[in-house]
C-alpha cells in the first residue's frame, strides 16, 4: 500500500507514554487517499478543548479507544487542497477550505464521531500534510474579507455555536414566543463557543451576560455588546452566592431566559438556580466535568427545558458560512500567532490559563 509520510506532533500511546500524554514532533505516515478523500496543506489551527482532553486522557484514552499507536490531533484549521480524489465533486485543486469535524455521523448527519479525536483512522491539522474526507472540508467562500485565522477560529467553535443556538432558541420561543428578543437574557460561562453564541443573542437584541474571570477579555465583552461579571471577584467559597447576586442584579430579579453552560459539574447547580421559569439551559461540551443531577420534580415545575447537542451536519456548518458572511458574525483577528515550533508551549500555557485569547491560533504552514 502506497504510504505518505509527513511532519507532525503526534499523540503518543500509553504503550510508548505512559500516563498523561505530551505531543511529540516525528514523522508520521498514512495511506495514500481513497476516491472521496482529498491531500490538503493546513496552514492555520485553533487549539480546542478537546486536544486537550485528548493529551491529558481524560475522559477518555483516544489512542486506546482507536486502537492505534499514536494520533494526530487538531479538528479546527484553514486548509489548502492539494490533490482531490476520483469522486470529490465539492471542492478543487488549490481552493481554501476550513475544516469540518464531523468523522461520522448518523442517518440524518448528525456527528457521532470527531476527526483527530475518537473517530478511528482520522488525522488532525498538526501536520504539515493530512487526508480526509471531502464532507470534512467547507470552502471558504471567494472574495471572503475575513482572514485565514479567523477562518481558522470559526471552523469549531463558531459552527458548534451556530448549530446548539438553532435549537436552544426554538426551545425558548416554544413555551415564550410572546416575549420580544430584548427583554430575553442569555447568560453563558466563559469560553469561544459561548462567546459567539452570545453575539448571535445580540445580533437578535437579546440581552447577553457572561460570567469570566480573565480581565484581558472584558473590554472584548464590552465592544462586543455583552456585560461581564467578574467571577474572581468571589472566592471559591462564595462563587455560587457571588455569581447569582450578580445576575439578580444583571436581569432585575427576572433570570436568565438561556443559559449557555459548557463547563458542566463544578457550576451546573448555579447555572440552574439562576434559570428563570421557562428558562432554557443548554450545553455542547463538558469542559470541566461530564455528570450532572437534577431533582426532576423542581425542573418540571419551572418547565425548564435541557438542551444537549454535539458539534453539527454538514448542512448546518453551511449555514454558520453562509450566515458569517452575510452578517459579518465572525471571531475578532488576533495579531498573536504561534509558531509550528510553539505548539507545546501553547498548549501548556493554554492549559494553565494564561492565555487570553478565546482562539489561539498556530501556523503550521502559514
Amino acid at each position: 500500500m502506497t504510504t505518505i509520510t509527513t511532519d507532525a506532533w503526534v499523540l503518543p500511546s500509553t504503550a510508548r507514554q505512559p500516563g498523561q500524554g505530551t505531543l511529540v514532533r516525528e514523522e508520521y505516515r498514512f495511506p495514500e487517499i481513497t476516491a472521496q478523500e482529498v491531500l490538503v496543506t493546513p496552514i492555520f489551527g485553533c487549539l480546542e478543548g478537546n486536544m486537550l482532553h485528548a493529551i491529558e486522557r481524560d475522559p477518555i484514552d483516544i489512542c486506546a479507544l482507536r486502537g492505534e499507536d499514536s494520533v494526530v490531533l487538531g479538528n479546527a484549521g484553514v486548509v489548502r487542497v492539494e490533490r482531490i480524489g476520483a469522486e470529490v465533486d465539492l471542492m478543487h485543486e488549490g481552493d481554501l477550505c476550513l475544516v469540518f469535524g464531523n468523522a461520522v455521523w448518523d442517518e440524518q448527519g448528525y456527528p457521532i464521531k470527531i476527526m483527530a479525536y475518537d473517530a478511528p483512522g482520522t488525522m488532525g491539522v498538526l501536520a504539515r500534510t493530512m487526508k480526509l474526507n471531502q464532507r470534512q472540508l467547507i470552502p471558504i467562500p471567494a472574495g471572503s474579507p475575513f482572514t485565514l485565522q479567523q477562518w481558522a477560529a470559526f471552523s469549531l467553535r463558531y459552527i458548534s455555536a451556530w448549530a446548539n443556538w438553532r435549537v436552544a432558541y426554538a426551545c425558548w420561543q416554544s413555551q415564550m414566543l410572546g416575549v420580544p428578543p430584548e427583554e430575553t437574557i442569555v447568560c453563558a460561562w466563559g469560553g469561544g463557543v459561548s462567546f459567539a453564541q452570545l453575539t448571535l443573542a445580540r445580533r437578535l437584541g437579546c440581552q447577553a451576560v457572561m460570567i469570566c474571570s480573565n480581565a484581558d477579555r472584558f473590554e472584548l465583552l464590552r465592544q462586543s455588546g455583552i456585560e461581564p461579571i467578574d467571577r474572581s471577584q468571589f472566592g471559591a467559597d462564595q462563587l455560587e452566592e457571588g455569581v447569582l447576586a450578580a445576575i439578580v442584579e444583571q436581569t432585575g430579579g427576572r433570570g436568565v431566559s438561556i443559559f449557555i453552560d459548557n463547563i458542566g459539574t463544578p457550576v451546573h447547580r448555579i447555572t440552574l438556580k439562576a434559570l428563570a421559569r421557562q428558562g432554557v439551559v443548554t450545553t455542547c461540551g463538558w469542559k470541566s466535568g461530564m455528570r450532572t443531577s437534577i431533582a426532576r420534580a423542581i425542573e418540571c415545575l419551572q418547565r425548564h427545558i435541557h438542551v444537549h447537542t454535539h458539534y453539527a451536519r454538514y448542512s448546518e456548518g453551511l449555514g454558520a458560512v453562509e450566515f458569517a458572511c452575510e452578517h459579518g458574525w465572525m471571531p475578532p483577528h488576533d495579531d498573536r500567532v504561534w509558531s509550528w515550533d510553539e505548539v507545546p508551549t501553547l498548549i501548556d500555557e493554554y492549559a494553565r490559563g494564561n492565555v487570553a485569547s478565546y482562539f489561539p491560533i498556530f501556523a503550521v504552514n502559514g
